[in-house]
Order: C-alpha cells, then sequence, then structure tokens
C-alpha cells in the first residue's frame, strides 16, 4: 500500500485540526523537503487517536513511537533527530503523571491498555479519505461476503447471533431489528444512519465518521442487502462539517469503485447512500423524530407502533442504527460472532466507545469491552482526579444519564448494569465530576438542556420538565422548601412514566440519580441555605481571611471594585483588605490571584 521507508501518522480528527495539526503537517513536509528526505516517508492525515488532550498526535512508523502535543516549531527536530538520526525526541514523548516516565509507544500508556477496538478499529490507522488505503486493511471485504455467500436470512442470522445491541442508546438488538425489516413485505425500504449525536460532550459517533467512513457506508450496504433496501441516508447534523466532507469523499469514492450504486461488485444488488444534513435539535436523535425531520416535517416523535421497521420513512420500512453499531458489523462478519460475543458480557456483547471528559487527567475517546468497571474508566484509562481533588461522581449517558456515586465505583458498564443504578449507557459521555461540583446544580444545568431541547409535543415533557426546572432553580438560589424535595422526585417519576419519547422518559434522571445519591446536597441547601460545594453563587460569600498580606492582587482583578481596605494596619504599614458583600458579584476572580502559599481568600 505505501512502500516508503518511513510513515508518519498525524491525527486528524477535529480536536487535532483544532490545536494545530494541519500546521504541523506543513511544517514536516517543509523540514522533509529541506532535508531532502520528503520522497522517504509517507505522511497520512488519519482519523482520532483518541488521546484528544495530548493533540496534536504524531505516529512515526516503523518503530511506532507516540509524539503528542506536537506544534509545528517542533517538526524541524522530529525530523533531524528522529527521521534522519534515529533518535526518539524526548520532550515530546508522553510523561505518565503517575511515574514520571516516558512513553514511546501508545501500548506503554495506561490511557490505552485496557482498551480493545473494534468500532474505533480502523480509526487512527487508515486515510479516510482515501478508499484505497480502506481495502488494504480488508475494507469491503465484508460486503463481498455478504453478496457471494450469505442470503439475507444468514446476515441477519450472524448479527442475531453475536449478541450486537444499538449502541445509539436503547440497547435494542440489531439483528432483530432488522429481521423486522427483512420480514415487513413492500417494494421499497430504507436504511438509515443516525449520525445526529446532540450530547453535550459526546464525540464517539463524530469520531467514527470522520476517521472510517468506510465502514459505516460498507455497513449500511450490508444492512440494506439483508433487508431488501435501496437505498440509504446518513442523518447528520449540519455543525459536523469536517465528517460531513469525509462521508461526501467516501460516498464519492465508493460509487466511482463499484461499492455503492447498481450491480455492486456484479452481484445485481443495487444500493445508493446519499448524506442529509439536520439543524442541530436533540429530540432528532430519537428514530421517529428524526424521520419526521427527513420528510420535512417538524422533528417530533411518533406514536409507536407502527415501528419504523413496519412503517417509517414514507410510510416505508425502514432500518435506523446509529453509527458505532454500524461500525461493528464489518468485523463481526468477517471474523465471526463468536469472536465477538467473546468479548464484554453474555448480555452485552463487544465493546462501547465513550467519551470520558469533565475532572479528569486523561480527556479523550476510548473504547472499553462492555463490563469494565467505571473504577477502572476513571482512575486507570483516566489517569484519576486532577490538582489532588476528590471524586465525587460520574455522569453517564449524555443530559439524560444518571450521576452515578463513589458507592458504585466498582460496577460494571453494561446496558443493564447502568439502568439498575439510576443511569443509562446512553450514547456513550462520561462526565467526572469532583469535590468542587454541586450536584444540585449538576442537575440543574442537565434539566436545563433538556427543557430548552424538549419538542413540546406532550405535556409531561413540556411543561414537567419545565416546573422541575423552576424548583431546581429556587433551591440554588437558597429558596427551596422541603416539600419542594417530594414534588422534585414526584414530578420526576410522572415524567419518566407519561412522556411520548426517549427524551422526556430520562430526562429526570439527572434530578433522581441525584436525590438518590447526594440527597444531603440537597437538605444543605434546602435546610440550611447552603451549598458544601461552594458553587452556587447565591449561597456562597468570598472572604478575606487574618491571612492576607495586603499584596494588593486582588483588588486589580476584581471587576466591580469591590475589595477595599480595612483599618488593620500591618508593620509595613498596607491595611488588610475586605470584601464588600453587597457589592460582590461573586465571580471568583479574586481565588486564583492569591498567591498560593498564603491562601488568603476562602469561600463560606
Amino acid at each position: 500500500m505505501h512502500k516508503t521507508r518511513l510513515q508518519i501518522l498525524i491525527c486528524g480528527g477535529t480536536g487535532c485540526i483544532s490545536s494545530g495539526c494541519l500546521e504541523v503537517e506543513d511544517a514536516l513536509v517543509a523540514a522533509m523537503e529541506k532535508h531532502g528526505i520528503r520522497n522517504e516517508a509517507t505522511i497520512l492525515k488519519v482519523g482520532c487517536f483518541g488521546f484528544c488532550e495530548q493533540g496534536p498526535i504524531v505516529k512515526i512508523y516503523p518503530d511506532n513511537t507516540f509524539y503528542v502535543q506536537v506544534q509545528a516549531q517542533d517538526c524541524e527536530e522530529l525530523v533531524t533527530e528522529h527521521l534522519l538520526k534515529g533518535k526518539h525526541v524526548d520532550r515530546l514523548l508522553f510523561k505518565s503523571p503517575l511515574t514520571g516516565e516516558l512513553c514511546h509507544h501508545h501500548m506503554d500508556m495506561a490511557f490505552y491498555k485496557t482498551q480493545l477496538r473494534i468500532a474505533l478499529y480502523h480509526c487512527g490507522v487508515v486515510d479516510p479519505e482515501n478508499i484505497e488505503d480502506y481495502f488494504g486493511v480488508g475494507g469491503y471485504e465484508a460486503l463481498a461476503i455478504c453478496l457471494t455467500e450469505h442470503s439475507p436470512e444468514k446476515i441477519i442470522e450472524i448479527i442475531k447471533e453475536s449478541g450486537l445491541r444499538g449502541r445509539g442508546g436503547a440497547g435494542f438488538p440489531t439483528g432483530l431489528k432488522w429481521e423486522f425489516g427483512l420480514k415487513n413485505a413492500s417494494d421499497k425500504k430504507y436504511i438509515i444512519c443516525n449520525a445526529d449525536e446532540g450530547d453535550p460532550g459526546a464525540f464517539m459517533d463524530r469520531s467514527i465518521m470522520e476517521g472510517d467512513p468506510h465502514a459505516v457506508l460498507e455497513a449500511m450496504a450490508i444492512a440494506a442487502r439483508a433487508i431488501g433496501a435501496d437505498e440509504g441516508v446518513v442523518y447528520i447534523r449540519a455543525e459536523y462539517p469536517l465528517a460531513v466532507n469525509r462521508l461526501n469523499v467516501a460516498i464519492n469514492q465508493a460509487r466511482k469503485y463499484g461499492m455503492l450504486g447498481e450491480n455492486i461488485m456484479g452481484s445485481g444488488f443495487n444500493f445508493d447512500v446519499h448524506v442529509h444534513l439536520g439543524a442541530g435539535a436533540f429530540v432528532c436523535g430519537e428514530e421517529t423524530a428524526l424521520i419526521n425531520s427527513l420528510e420535512g416535517l417538524r422533528g417530533e416523535p411518533r406514536l409507536r407502533p407502527p415501528f419504523p421497521a413496519q412503517k417509517g420513512f414514507w410510510g416505508q420500512p425502514t432500518v435506523n442504527c446509529n453509527v458505532e453499531t454500524y461500525a461493528c458489523v464489518p468485523l463481526i462478519i468477517t471474523k465471526g460472532p463468536d469472536w465477538f460475543k467473546s468479548v464484554g458480557t453474555p448480555k452485552s456483547p463487544g465493546t462501547k466507545v465513550f467519551a470520558l471528559a469533565g475532572k479528569i487527567n486523561n480527556v479523550g475517546l476510548i473504547e472499553v469491552p462492555m463490563g469494565t468497571t467505571l473504577r477502572e474508566v476513571i482512575f486507570e484509562i483516566g489517569g484519576g482526579i486532577p490538582n489532588g481533588k476528590k471524586f465525587k461522581a460520574i455522569q453517564t449517558g449524555g443530559p439524560s444519564g444518571g450521576c452515578i456515586s463513589e458507592k458504585d465505583l466498582d460496577v460494571g458498564v453494561d446496558f443493564d448494569t447502568l439502568t439498575a443504578i439510576g443511569s443509562m449507557m446512553g450514547s456513550g459521555g462520561m462526565i467526572v465530576m469532583d469535590e468542587d461540583d454541586c450536584m444540585v446544580n449538576i442537575a440543574k444545568f442537565y434539566l436545563e438542556f433538556t427543557v430548552e431541547e424538549s419538542c413540546g409535543k406532550c405535556t409531561p415533557c413540556r411543561i414537567g420538565n419545565t416546573r422541575m426546572y423552576e424548583i431546581l432553580e429556587r433551591i440554588t438560589k437558597g429558596l427551596g422548601k422541603p416539600e419542594d424535595l417530594v414534588e422534585l422526585r414526584e414530578l420526576g417519576q410522572t415524567i419518566k412514566d407519561a412522556s411520548l419519547c426517549g427524551l422526556g422518559n430520562t430526562a429526570p434522571n439527572p434530578v433522581l440519580s441525584t436525590l438518590n445519591n447526594f440527597m444531603h446536597e440537597y437538605e444543605a441547601h434546602v435546610l440550611h441555605g447552603k451549598c458544601p460545594a461552594g458553587a452556587c453563587k447565591d449561597l456562597v460569600n468570598f472572604v478575606i481571611t487574618e491571612k492576607c498580606i495586603a499584596c494588593g492582587l486582588c483588588v486589580k482583578v476584581c471587576p466591580v471594585s469591590c475589595i477595599h481596605p480595612t483599618g488593620t494596619e500591618m508593620p509595613n504599614g498596607k491595611k488588610k483588605f475586605v470584601i464588600d458583600q453587597e457589592e460582590c458579584i461573586k465571580c471568583g476572580a479574586c481565588i486564583p490571584k492569591c498567591p498560593p502559599k498564603i491562601g488568603a481568600i476562602i469561600k463560606e
């Protein structure tokens, strides 16, 4: 595929592009041309390596050296030392925050050691804009097998046997969904890829589309062969321009090489795909709201039954799976269902991709076997909590997920166990919180999002979530009443039971889970008018203690000039300072300016 002496892989995902990877690529090319070795190395801009916090990332083969936080100005040294002399540039290697050791290869890092890539199998390996790269790693082999060796029934049997469940959040058995699509006879059927990933902090599907778009297209073609469809749609939000561009490039290449279109591989099977841009409504992640949007209607869920496999897009049988679900399919076909089932848990086989973010040392995209514990994810892969802070909670499943406390850290992550402890798998967002986070305020934050994103079609979601938000707003301002806590729980349960779609059914999860796991924080707000974490501004005062050395740094940054000298004079003639509580807007700008060794400004 590439016959040069060296191969240089540059992470070309959105995160690394925003960190300057395009400038790194240009600088590498310039430095190699300067030293006359441009023809000795192939430079590939590949998909996401996952370790987003350390970008831009550069890997150099054949020795598989992993460089992090590479900038354009580092490229001359990379060329002269590594490419010409064969020496590692130690300052660009990842340094373990726990051991201080330099890591030359990615598998030396705790972040990667326990990961297993299935959905992300080719991300960071192939050039997503070159179909020949995908062919070189076995791309479209699974489709060829399905067209030449397997009947539609056999394909569905393989997917059912694998135990693959939908990675979009609900966890519905994929093979069963495809079987429904096959059994509902029609002259026209559709395959939809739900790429409307809208959870705050989630970027799993986007990264797959940016790094391995052909795997998604191949899987859609396999699904179409299984149910008898000839047309596919990728519904993706317009705010993912890089993913949209790479999908369109991949579709055009697949057509050119006969992987899409008429008479694919000479089999007589016809299937083509087009991209539809969504406007970014969170509710359109729900499959019937998505279908409404595709048809030009308001993005609102439909009553079910009939289900989309019976009557979906334009009233025809439709199979709708999300990006990550499709990305697992080609490997299941080529490696077999038993291989897939050998990973994960009996009821949740395979792996799951998570976007790990928040108060965590190693921010990034991870893929782990189902059943991996939250403790492993946070303290091994994630590297623990920064700045010596104490772990408080992890929120899984996006804005509709629950907040899990320390007592459940040893729970294995899969569809059923997360639901049992009041959270959910969701699409795969994981937000870590530390001791400085107020769980009442966190619940309010997520509920504000779902209130904003509710389509308004059903009363429980439209009105009920708004009332819950208003109660939380009062509590965080110190105006809550004991009966509010009872009302929150009752409202939450009613909304879960009575809402029309998954958005409403799960919207109360952040509130209910924090009530269950952090009731003491709610009681502190309501009964004592205090925010234990010091995060709710209306319940916190910033105070200058007797440690003040009158340096005046806090005065310089105060935006409202509410810090004034007192009558207390120090030996050097300077006067200590005090904060006027009536003038203070509680922005907190003064705290980081107070010298750390002094620490004279506190919250109380």
